[in-house]
């Protein structure tokens, strides 16, 4: 299982997943869908367009992954999980099926979430891409819409080691005369996407272009934005119940994205559109983007792990008032401590702990490479502990972050 043991089990390939799929009836076909790639923002932007197509009375089937708790978290409708009798039926009946074609554990999590989507009849489907997108196995579907919401520096050791190399596998997701919006216009790589473009002959549209969300204030759970298009205002005091500035870009790419459906699926009303931002986290059930887990002292979960995400995150940290920062820090093993480990402050009393699966880095290795670049703290035994030391520590007007890893967050979100 990727997730928890990294490279050895990843497949690049789709012959194991068309076999799954041919198994259960190609269950992919039987829904509409939106496919979504990207480095950063896929999880944000899936569920904007999750809670905004459910306020217009939509049944809404949503793919992401990885999964912090519970499996389940990786197949819902509208919001809630797929049942646990659906996860136990599907695999007695098949596990002896799958014998031969051995596949791994993403691809299996994917095959179920279609054949659930297609069991229950969604009007639609947001399927996110795991690591990459021509490889990825959910890149069997034939989408309504194909998003990308950036490309940045992450699984190089899959995607390559350039981001023109990162935005060819991210690309693989376009397809025939099917429109692609992508959300940030990165000049480096939109050759990329252009020759994809072209040679699939689809039309292609960068958010950016038409759209602008101006970020105007937030609070500990919504965020307020202008949308402009083409320099016209569209929407004023839009509130989102996401929190950031860097929010504006996800923002972005789904208001751009749900403006290309077709009309007879759906058309975008304003009181609906500002429903399902305001309460995006209750209806769709999102978790670990700036997941508030106490206010006094205000702990703060984010789920970024790569360059990019935790440069915007410390970034945005700082935006916040508070008189001593502790942080509670643990990566995957695999990453590249010399390109994240710079982005994080000095001036922070930091709690290093190893999360609970294979690939997590040892705490110690952590902080003698953390004190390498002025990072000071001690290692715990776990997340959890590290946590509780932290808010024993800490003063009622100061902050705790959490991040580092997507597991470290599995462990208190």
């Amino acid at each position: 299982m990727f997730q928890r043991v990294g490279a050895v089990a990843f497949k690049k390939d789709l012959t194991n997943i068309k076999a799954l799929c041919e198994l259960l009836g190609n269950p992919q076909e039987q829904f509409p869908s939106i496919h979504l790639a990207g480095t950063n923002g896929k999880g944000s932007t899936a569920h904007i367009l999750a809670s905004v197509l459910q306020a217009h009375g939509l049944k809404v089937g949503v793919h992401t992954s990885p999964h912090y708790r519970d499996f389940r978290e990786r197949i819902k409708i509208n919001g809630a999980l797929a049942s646990e009798q659906f996860v136990i039926d599907f695999v007695e009946k098949h596990k002896s099926a799958w014998q031969e074609i051995q596949p791994s554990f993403f691809e299996l999590a994917v095959a179920m979430a279609f054949q659930y989507f297609a069991e229950q009849k969604v009007d639609i489907a947001i399927i996110e891409t795991g690591l990459g997108g021509e490889l990825d196995s959910t890149n069997i579907i034939m989408p309504l819409l194909s998003v990308i919401t950036n490309i940045s520096y992450d699984h190089q050791k899959f995607l390559g080691d350039t981001l023109p190399e990162i935005a060819s596998a991210k690309a693989g997701i376009i397809k025939q005369n099917i429109p692609v919006v992508i959300g940030e216009k990165q000049t480096e790589i939109t050759h990329v996407f252009e020759a994809k473009a072209k040679t699939e002959n689809t039309p292609i549209l960068y958010a950016s272009d038409h759209i602008e969300a101006q970020f105007l204030s937030n609070d500990l759970h919504h965020s307020t934005f202008d949308i402009y298009k083409n320099e016209d205002l569209l929407y004023e005091k839009l509130e989102v119940n996401l929190i950031g500035n860097y929010q504006r870009l996800n923002l972005q790419t789904a208001l751009q994205a749900l403006e290309l459906l077709p009309s007879d699926l759906f058309q975008l009303e304003e009181e609906e559109l500002r429903t399902g931002l305001k309460n995006l986290k209750k209806s769709t059930h999102f978790l670990g983007r700036w997941q508030v887990l106490s206010e006094t002292p205000l702990v703060l979960a984010d789920s970024a792990h790569n360059e990019a995400g935790i440069q915007s995150a410390m970034q945005y940290l700082h935006s916040f008032s508070f008189e001593q920062l502790h942080i509670v820090l643990g990566f995957a093993n695999d990453k590249d401590l010399d390109k994240v480990l710079p982005l994080f402050p000095e001036n922070a009393t930091y709690y290093f702990a190893k999360a609970d699966v294979p690939r997590g880095l040892n705490a110690q290795i952590l902080m003698e490479k953390a004190a390498t670049f002025d990072l000071v703290g001690e290692t715990y035994s776990s997340v959890k502990a590290a946590l509780e030391k932290a808010k024993q520590k800490a003063k009622e007007e100061d902050l705790i972050y959490v991040g580092g890893s997507i597991f470290v967050l599995a462990e208190v979100v």
